[in-house]
C-alpha cells in the first residue's frame, strides 16, 4: 500500500499527540485500567504557592525592546518573515503552540538556527478563561513537553493566545517552574486582516518605547511582513535595539512596591497648611557662571530619548519636572533620565492651574505625583515642585509647602518653546538674550515642538560665554552653604 505524504504527516502528527499525552489507541485492556489508576492518582492539584509574574513589558532605561510574535503560519509565511527578521537584524521571540511545533518541527528548528528564541504559547491556543485548572496546567505542561522534544529548548515563559491573564494561568505556570507569564505594551491588533502594513507600522511606531513588549501574529495577516522594515525604521530612529525578550529580561530590574522605597512617604496630605513655610526660587544669587537647565511636563519616547541624546553628547545634567500622569504610562523613561545623571522633580500629575484647586485637590495631586514619580524612578525624586504654567500664590505655595515641597521652583528664562510657532532661532535668541549668572532656563519635552532643534546650539553658544551647567537642586545647596 501506497501512503501519501499529507497522510503520513497525519499518522505522524497522532502518534505524537498520542505519545506526549501519555495515551495509547492500542492498549490492552489491563494496559488501560493501569493507566486509568495512574492517571487517577496524577490528577492536578490547584497550586497555592505564590503565583507567577506577569510582564506586559520589561522594568528598564536601556535602548532595548522585545518583538514577539504569537502562533506559527505555514511554511512560507515563516520563512518570508524570518527573511525579514534577518534582513534587518531583528532577534525576536516566538511564542509556539505545541500542537503545531509537533506538526511542521522543522519550522520551529528553523526560528532556532536563525537566532531567536522560543517560548510557550500553550498547546492547542484555547480560551485559557473557559477551562479548568488542570486543563489550563495541562495545555502549558504538554507543549512544554512537545517543544522541549522537537527543539531540546525548555520554555521559560507561557503566554496565551489573547495575552490575556487569569489567576489560574499565573499558578500553573509557577507550578511548572516557569518564570512569567508574558502578556505585552504594544498590540496593533494586527488580526485584523483590513490593516496593512503601514498601519501596523505607524501603530507601533507611534507607541514604541523602551522596555516594550510588541505582539503580533505570524499565521493571520500577511501584511505583518512587509510592516517589519517600517518597524525596524522606527526602532533605528530612535536609536533602540530588538534583543529576545529573555534577554531585555535579564538586563532589566524588579521593581520593588512603593512601600518598599525609601522617601515614598516624603509627601503627605497636610490640611494644617496656614503656616506652612516656603521658599520660591526662580533664579540663584552667584557670581559664578553657574546656570540651571530645566525641562518641563512629558512627551514620547522619540522626543525625550532624543533630548537625552543631545544633553548627552554635550555632556550637560538638567533637571526634568514631570507631569506624572504621563511618567504612569512610561516609567522606564524616567528611569531612564535617572540613569543618564538627570534629576527628575515633581510637576503635578495632572498639570493642572493650581489656583483653581481647593486645597484638598491640589494635595492630592501632588501627592499622587511624588508617589508616582518615586515607583517610576525606584528612589526619592529631588524635592523640588514647579507648578503647572508657573502660576503660584502665597495661600496655593503654603498648600503645596504642607505636603512636603518646602521649595517652589520657578525660572527666569523662559522662550515659549511649547507654542510650535516659536522657531528654533527664536528659542535660541530668546534664552540668549536673558541667561545671567544664575539662571535657572525652562524649555519644554513635548513632541512637535522646536526645541530638539534648538538645543545643542543652546547648549553650544552658552558654553561659548563661558557657562557651566549645574541641576537646579544642586546649585540652590551651593548657594545654602555658601559655596
Amino acid at each position: 500500500m501506497i501512503i501519501s505524504a499529507k497522510l503520513y504527516k497525519g499518522i505522524a502528527l497522532l502518534m505524537t499527540v498520542v505519545l506526549v499525552s501519555g495515551c495509547s489507541m492500542f492498549a490492552s485492556k489491563d494496559e488501560s485500567t493501569e493507566r486509568q489508576k495512574t492517571e487517577k492518582k496524577q490528577t492536578i492539584t490547584r497550586y497555592t504557592g505564590e503565583k507567577s509574574k506577569v510582564l506586559p513589558y520589561v522594568y528598564t532605561g536601556r535602548k532595548e525592546l522585545a518583538l514577539t510574535f504569537n502562533g506559527m503560519g505555514d511554511d512560507k509565511m515563516m520563512k518570508s518573515l524570518l527573511e525579514q527578521l534577518d534582513a534587518h537584524k531583528i532577534k525576536a521571540t516566538f511564542f509556539l503552540p505545541g500542537m503545531r511545533v509537533a506538526e511542521e518541527p522543522s519550522i520551529a528548528k528553523d526560528i532556532l538556527a536563525r537566532g531567536h528564541e522560543i517560548q510557550n504559547n500553550t498547546l492547542n491556543q484555547l480560551d485559557m478563561s473557559k477551562l479548568s485548572y488542570e486543563q489550563i496546567y495541562r495545555e502549558i505542561q504538554l507543549s512544554n513537553e512537545v517543544i522541549k522534544r522537537e527543539t531540546g529548548i525548555s520554555p521559560r515563559y507561557v503566554r496565551t493566545k489573547s495575552g490575556d491573564v487569569t489567576d489560574d494561568v499565573r499558578l500553573a505556570a509557577a507550578h511548572l517552574g516557569m518564570e512569567a507569564v508574558i502578556s505585552y505594551n504594544i498590540n496593533p491588533k494586527d488580526r485584523d486582516l483590513q490593516k496593512d502594513a503601514k498601519t501596523i507600522g505607524d501603530y507601533i511606531t507611534r507607541y514604541m518605547s523602551r522596555g516594550s513588549i510588541i505582539s503580533l501574529n505570524t499565521d493571520i495577516n500577511p501584511e505583518v511582513i512587509p510592516s517589519i522594515p517600517l518597524i525596524a525604521k522606527a526602532a533605528a530612529d530612535i536609536g533602540y535595539q530588538f534583543v529576545p525578550l529573555s534577554e531585555m529580561v535579564k538586563n532589566g530590574s524588579e521593581r520593588k512596591p512603593l512601600e518598599q522605597i525609601p522617601g515614598f512617604d516624603a509627601v503627605k496630605l497636610n490640611p494644617q497648611f496656614e503656616n506652612a513655610e516656603y521658599e520660591i526660587i526662580s533664579q540663584v544669587d552667584t557670581n559664578k557662571k553657574q546656570i540651571a537647565l530645566t525641562f518641563d511636563d512629558w512627551g514620547s519616547d522619540k522626543t525625550v530619548t532624543k533630548l537625552l541624546d543631545i544633553l548627552a553628547q554635550h555632556d550637560v545634567k538638567a533637571t526634568f519636572f514631570l507631569r506624572a500622569k504621563g511618567v504612569e504610562n512610561n516609567p522606564n523613561l524616567a528611569r531612564a533620565m535617572v540613569e543618564s545623571g538627570h534629576d527628575v522633580a515633581n510637576h503635578s500629575y495632572s498639570h493642572p492651574v493650581i489656583t483653581t484647586l481647593t486645597a484638598e485637590e491640589l494635595q492630592k495631586d501632588v501627592v499622587k505625583a511624588h508617589q508616582v514619580i518615586t515607583e517610576a524612578i525606584q528612589q526619592q525624586p529631588v524635592m523640588l515642585f514647579r507648578p503647572p504654567t508657573g502660576v503660584v500664590d502665597d495661600h496655593t505655595a503654603k498648600v503645596i509647602a504642607a505636603t512636603g515641597y518646602k521649595v517652589i521652583a520657578l525660572y527666569d528664562v523662559t522662550t515659549l518653546d511649547w507654542d510650535n510657532k516659536n522657531s528654533a532661532q527664536d528659542i535660541v535668541n530668546g534664552v540668549m538674550s536673558k541667561t545671567k549668572n544664575g539662571s535657572v532656563i525652562l524649555l519644554h519635552m513635548l513632541d512637535d515642538i522646536h526645541t530638539i532643534e534648538a538645543l545643542p546650539i543652546v547648549l553650544e553658544s552658552l558654553k561659548s560665554k563661558g557657562y557651566t551647567f549645574v541641576k537646579m537642586d544642586d546649585m540652590i545647596k551651593q548657594r545654602r552653604s555658601g559655596n
